[in-house]
């Protein structure tokens, strides 16, 4: 009976521990997700700087941001990694989309 508890224990902690990396993951896909509406309603203004530095605020560490602009509309593409390390394979991205406000400058955005 000892060996099956041991064994039990052992396969509840792996279950634990996977259990928090999905949550870790979960919450940093959020942040990326607000990192990327945020850039993108910030570009949106025509201010590319504080886009970045939002971005750099908000999202994971390390994520990068990628901006795409045809006339008035605008891309926002965040992307980071899997910051725990308990699951490397997974990539995490999101993408908003904005119009630009009308009378705003938004080329010279950082990309």
């Amino acid at each position: 009976m000892t060996v099956e508890a041991a064994l039990g224990l052992a396969g509840l902690t792996v279950v634990t521990v996977l259990l928090l990396a999905g949550v870790a993951v979960l919450t940093s896909q959020l942040r990326c997700t607000d990192a990327a509406r945020e850039a993108a309603r910030l570009l949106a203004r025509g201010q590319p700087t504080e886009a970045a530095a939002a971005v750099h605020r908000i999202a994971p560490p390390d994520a990068s941001l990628e901006i795409e602009q045809a006339g008035d509309d605008i891309t926002v593409k965040v992307k980071a990694k899997e910051s725990t390390g308990l699951l490397p394979e997974i990539k995490l991205s999101a993408t908003a989309y904005a119009v630009a406000e009308p009378g705003t400058e938004t080329t010279g955005a950082p990309g």
